[in-house]
C-alpha cells in the first residue's frame, strides 16, 4: 500500500494538487482521467519522484520498485533490442546473487534449529519469491515473448536503439518495465505508438499483471478493460470512483448534478449575505452584525463546477462537390524499399461514401499505401483518383508545412471561409487549445499540439475524400467524440489509419486487414471484425491445445510408479509436521493483516493509525511476513 498524504503542488501561482490525498493499494487498477492540463501526466511523475512537490508526503512500503513510462522518449543507446531489454533484469542478477550466498550458508551451517536458521530459510522463501515475481527463470524466453507481444520481429531483436524511432524506442521501454515487473506501474498513455494487436495483447498482459498500475490513457475501451478504479484530476483536486471509465461517467454525471444543485444553494445564500451586508452596513447599530456577515463569508468554503467542454460539440466538415462514384481504383500495387516489400500486387477498389479503416501491425504497409493514394509516393502498379476527387490528408507530419511563426489562431483563419470564422476560437478549443493558447505561435508548440493543429486545419478545408493516419494520437476523449461525430456525418469518402477500437466502434463500414500475405478486405466495423478474428484464432488454439492434450496423454504412459521406502515415511512425517507449524503462522498473521485492513476502512481509525509513522513500514512488514511464510508453505508441499 503506498499513501498519498496532502500533496500540494504549485505552478507559476496555479494550484496543480491542493492537498490530495489518496491510497494505492497492492491490485489497483487506476485510470487518471482529466482536462487536458489538469495535472494527470504531472501525478505520475510526482509518484516516480520526478516532479517534488510543495508539501505533504508520499509514504512507500520499504523496498517499492516503481517503473514508469513517459509519453515521449529518444535514445542514442548503441545497444540492441535484446540487450537494452535485458537490462529489466538487472533486480533478478541481485536476488540470485543473495540466493546463493544463502544457498552456501544453509550448506556450511548446522544449526537447523536455530532461530537465525529459520530466519535464512525465510528469507530464502522471500527471495526466490521474488526472482518469480521479476520473471527470473526463463529470462531469454519471457524477453521474446514480450517483444512478440508489442509487435517486434525476431529480425528486430539486433537493431541498434539508436536507429528505432520514437515510437518502437517506446515499446522497448514498455517492454522492460512489463518484464520487470515492478510493485507500481505508471503508464502514460500508453497505446499510442501500438497497433491493434498489440493493444489487445498489452491489454490482457495488464489485466493479469499482480502488482498496481496507474494510467493516463484517451482509450475508453482499453481503460474499461484494464481498471477497476477511476481518479478523476481537475482544479487542485481529485475526485476518486471505484469504477471502471464508462461506470465512472455515469456516476460523474450523478455528482455533478448533486454539485450544481448545492452551488445554485450556495448561490442564493451568498446573495442573501450580501444583500444583508449592504443593507446593514450603514447603521451603526447593525455594524456588528455586518461585521459577523462578511466574516462569514470569506469563511465560506466557495463550491466549485468544472465547466463543461460542449463549445464545439456541433463541428462539421464543410460541404465540398461531391466526386464520382469510383474514388480510388488500385490495380497490382507493389512497393519496396530496398528488399523489403511492403505492399505485393495489391488490387482495390474504394466507392463514393465508404468510411474504411486500415488496421494491422505496423510495418505491413498501412502509411506506406496512404503516402501511394495521396502524395502519389512511388510504385509499380496503377491506380486513379475517380472524377472530382479532393483529397484531404492528415498525418503527423502535416505540421511541418506550417509557418513557424504564425498563431495557431492564425493558422485557422488562414484557410477558414464562411460563417465558421466566428467560430475559430471554439474549433481550437476542440482540439485542446484554451484561452491564451491560440495565440501560441506554431515554432514552439510540442509536436502533439502540432498535430492536433493541423487537423483542425485540414477539417476547416472543404474535401470529398479524407486520410487519416492516427488522427486520435495527443486528443482527449471529448476531443476525440468531437471528431468521430464530425466524420459521421462527412458525405464523403473517408480512410482512417488507427489502432482506437472505441474511435473507430460504429465508424467505418469497411476494414482493411494488413498483414504479411497481404491486405484483406473485411465488411463491417471494427467490432466485426474483431470478433471473426477472434474466432478464427479461437480455432486455432483448440488445435493447439488438441495437439498439448496429446502430448500430455504420452508423457503420463511414460511415468511408473515407485515404491515409499521407511525413511522416506519418517521424512514425510516431518514434513507433515513443518507444514502444520507453517499453516498455524500463516493464519495468525491473517487474522493480524485482516483486522489492520478493517481498522484502516474507518476513516476515524485511519487517520489514527497514520500518525505513527512506523505504521505502513510495520504492516507492509506482516504482509511480506505472510508472503515469506506461504512460499515456506508452498515448498514444503511440494517436497510433500
Amino acid at each position: 500500500m503506498i499513501a498519498v498524504s496532502n500533496i500540494e503542488l504549485h505552478f507559476s501561482g496555479r494550484v496543480m494538487f491542493g492537498g490530495v490525498s489518496f491510497l494505492i493499494n497492492d491490485n489497483d487498477k487506476i485510470g487518471l482521467t482529466g482536462r487536458n492540463g489538469a495535472g494527470k501526466s504531472t501525478m505520475l511523475k510526482v509518484l516516480k519522484g520526478l516532479q517534488q512537490i510543495d508539501g505533504g508526503n508520499i509514504m512507500y512500503p520499504k523496498g517499492t520498485v516503481i517503473g514508469y513510462l513517459p509519453q515521449e522518449l529518444h535514445s542514442q543507446s548503441n545497444l540492441t533490442v535484446m540487450e537494452e531489454t535485458k537490462k529489466a533484469f538487472e533486480l533478478v542478477v541481485q536476488y540470485n546473487t543473495e540466493k546463493e550466498e544463502i544457498m552456501h550458508q544453509m550448506e556450511t551451517r548446522t544449526d537447523y534449529e536455530s532461530e537465525s536458521y529459520m530466519e535464512l530459510i525465510e528469507r530464502l522463501g522471500e527471495v526466490e519469491h521474488q526472482i518469480e515475481m521479476h520473471g527470473g527463470y526463463g529470462v531469454e524466453e519471457q524477453t521474446e515473448r514480450v517483444l512478440k507481444g508489442l509487435g517486434f520481429d525476431p529480425a528486430d531483436f539486433d537493431k541498434e536503439m539508436k536507429t528505432l524511432s520514437g515510437g518502437w524506442q517506446m515499446r522497448v521501454e514498455l517492454a522492460k518495465i512489463l518484464l520487470a515487473k515492478p510493485d507500481l506501474v505508471l503508464l502514460d498513455e500508453p497505446t499510442n505508438h501500438l497497433d491493434i494487436e498489440s493493444v489487445l495483447w498489452l491489454e490482457k498482459f495488464l489485466k493479469d499483471y499482480p502488482g498496481a498500475i496507474i494510467m493516463v490513457s484517451h482509450d475508453r475501451s482499453f481503460l474499461d478493460n484494464i481498471t477497476n478504479r477511476t481518479i478523476e484530476v481537475g482544479n487542485g483536486t481529485i475526485d476518486d470512483y471505484n469504477a471502471p471509465y464508462t461506470k465512472y461517467i455515469e456516476l460523474r454525471k450523478e455528482r455533478r448534478e448533486q454539485i450544481i444543485g448545492a452551488k445554485k444553494n450556495q448561490d442564493r445564500e451568498i446573495a442573501q449575505i450580501e444583500r444583508n451586508i449592504d443593507r446593514f452596513r450603514a447603521k451603526a447599530s447593525k455594524a456588528t452584525f455586518a461585521q459577523s456577515l462578511i466574516k462569514k463569508l470569506d469563511k465560506m468554503d466557495i463550491i466549485e463546477v468544472e465547466e463543461e467542454d460542449a463549445s464545439a460539440m456541433n463541428l462539421r466538415f464543410p460541404h465540398a462537390q461531391a466526386s464520382g462514384k469510383v474514388v480510388v481504383e488500385a490495380k497490382n500495387i507493389s512497393k519496396a524499399f530496398g528488399d523489403k516489400k511492403v505492399i505485393t500486387n495489391q488490387s482495390f477498389q474504394i466507392d463514393r461514401g465508404e468510411k474504411i479503416a486500415f488496421v494491422g501491425k505496423n510495418g505491413m504497409g498501412k502509411t506506406t499505401l496512404t503516402r501511394i493514394l495521396v502524395d502519389g509516393l512511388s510504385h509499380e502498379g496503377t491506380f486513379t483518383l475517380g472524377h472530382n476527387v479532393t483529397v484531404g490528408y492528415y498525418a503527423q507530419h502535416a505540421a511541418d508545412s506550417m509557418d513557424g511563426k504564425d498563431t495557431a489562431l492564425e493558422v485557422v483563419d488562414r484557410v477558414a471561409t464562411g460563417d465558421i470564422r466566428t467560430k475559430l476560437r471554439d474549433m481550437l478549443g476542440a482540439f485542446l487549445f484554451k484561452g491564451d493558447d491560440v495565440f501560441k505561435k506554431v515554432k514552439v508548440l510540442s509536436g502533439g499540439e502540432k498535430g492536433r493543429l493541423a487537423l483542425c486545419k485540414m477539417i476547416l478545408e472543404p474535401r470529398n475524400f479524407l486520410v487519416l493516419d492516427e488522427p486520435t494520437n495527443h486528443l482527449d476523449i471529448m476531443s476525440k467524440e468531437i471528431l468521430k461525430s464530425a466524420i459521421k456525418a462527412f458525405d464523403g469518402t473517408v480512410i482512417i489509419v488507427s489502432h482506437d477500437r472505441d474511435f473507430l466502434h460504429d465508424l467505418t463500414t469497411k476494414t482493411f486487414e494488413f498483414t504479411k500475405d497481404g491486405i484483406k478486405e473485411h465488411i463491417g466495423d471494427i467490432n466485426d471484425f474483431l470478433e471473426k478474428k477472434q474466432l478464427e484464432d479461437m480455432r486455432m488454439l483448440a488445435k493447439k491445445d488438441e495437439v498439448k492434450k496429446v502430448e500430455v496423454r504420452n508423457q503420463k504412459s511414460e511415468v511408473k510408479t515407485q515404491d515409499v521406502s521407511k525413511d522416506r515415511e519418517k521424512e514425510l512425517k516431518k514434513i507433515k509436521s513443518e507444514i502444520e507449524k507453517s499453516e498455524q503462522r500463516i493464519s495468525e498473521l491473517e487474522t493480524k493483516i485482516a483486522e489492520t485492513d478493517k481498522n484502516l476502512a474507518d476513516q476515524s481509525q485511519f487517520r489514527e493509525l497514520t500518525k505513527d509513522p512506523s505504521f505502513f513500514s510495520n504492516y507492509e512488514q506482516l504482509k511480506k511476513l505472510l508472503e515469506a511464510e506461504m512460499s515456506n508453505w508452498e515448498k514444503l508441499s511440494g517436497q510433500l
